[in-house]
């Protein structure tokens, strides 16, 4: 007799393989783009099995190394420092705003909701932060503006402390004799470690794709961040095959635009693979466990 209870599992093991075949699909079209020649992906498009390899796309973004080096090593700082940053400042809101006794607790939560709707503009925010704060060519200037700390990340992380956290925790605790901050970071938050490390992977791809902040206040090349120079050998490939540049011969046939769009994709998201299996069944949890009422 069959097991109608295999069967059913078969057949969704099956669809999540199929699913994830088709998730992977993409970056493996992206990688093998990358290594084809680019008279191969002009010709015949991009395609899983090119007939003719090259490294020219690579051998084109690394020619400055140095560059790339330095590249890197700025994204991680300002990665580093800004995801804890905004780690930190963002629990610092969250925690008194899932406070039901927070006196102001709903015009404060609607000021926060507020600015998802509505901002200034780009205008106006780059004289405040240029004109004001004089942020242009520092380290603040990759840190501060967009990505210290946003709406959305206040609301979830505020809505998972209203919804996991018993208040029996922090009344105990404040019997014992404990202040509210020795509550959030001795008890609140390593009950807290999922969403803490779900917003941490939001915070960090935000911090680590960024190149508006490093586009718009940063002229310093010595301060730009990986995805500032890659966008930079774009816009200097992109001006050479448009024939943008005299007397350049074989050169401005032979650069790789389109190779070099894909390797630029490869190069900037390999360090994000190989981080994200360290952290992915706390952002697992992190997604899930407010849905989840015990």
């Amino acid at each position: 007799m069959v097991d109608n209870n295999k069967i059913y599992h078969f057949l969704i093991n099956l669809f999540l393989a199929v699913l994830a075949f088709f998730c992977i699909m993409p970056f493996i079209l992206l990688i093998t783009s990358s290594f084809t020649e680019e008279y191969t992906l002009v010709r015949d498009g991009y395609s899983f099995f090119p007939k003719t390899l090259s490294l020219a796309s690579y051998q084109y973004i690394f020619s400055g190394s140095s560059k790339i080096l330095r590249g890197y090593g700025m994204t991680v700082i300002v990665t580093a420092i800004g995801t804890l940053t905004n780690i930190l400042m963002t629990t610092l809101l969250a925690y008194p705003l899932a406070q039901r006794t927070l006196p102001g607790r709903n015009a404060i939560s609607f000021y926060v909701f507020f600015t998802m709707l509505f901002n200034g503009g780009i205008v106006p925010q780059y004289m405040l932060w240029s004109n004001f704060f004089h942020i242009k060519n520092t380290i603040f200037a990759l840190l501060v503006p967009n990505l210290l700390m946003g709406a959305f990340y206040i609301i979830m992380m505020r809505s998972y402390f209203t919804s996991n956290i018993p208040e029996a925790l922090g009344e105990a605790a404040r019997i014992d004799g404990a202040g509210e901050f020795r509550i959030l970071f001795k008890i609140v938050m390593p009950i807290s470690k999922p969403m803490v490390a779900t917003l941490g992977l939001m915070a960090g791809l935000a911090y680590w794709n960024d190149w508006i902040n490093g586009l718009y206040y940063i002229t310093n090349e010595k301060m730009f961040t990986m995805q500032n120079i890659l966008n930079r050998m774009l816009q200097d490939a992109q001006f050479l095959t448009t024939g943008g540049a005299l007397n350049v011969g074989d050169l401005v046939r032979n650069t790789p635009l389109n190779g070099i769009k894909m390797a630029i994709a490869v190069v900037g998201v390999i360090p994000i693979l190989i981080i994200y299996p360290f952290i992915q069944k706390y952002l697992v949890q992190g997604i899930t466990v407010g849905a989840v009422k015990g």
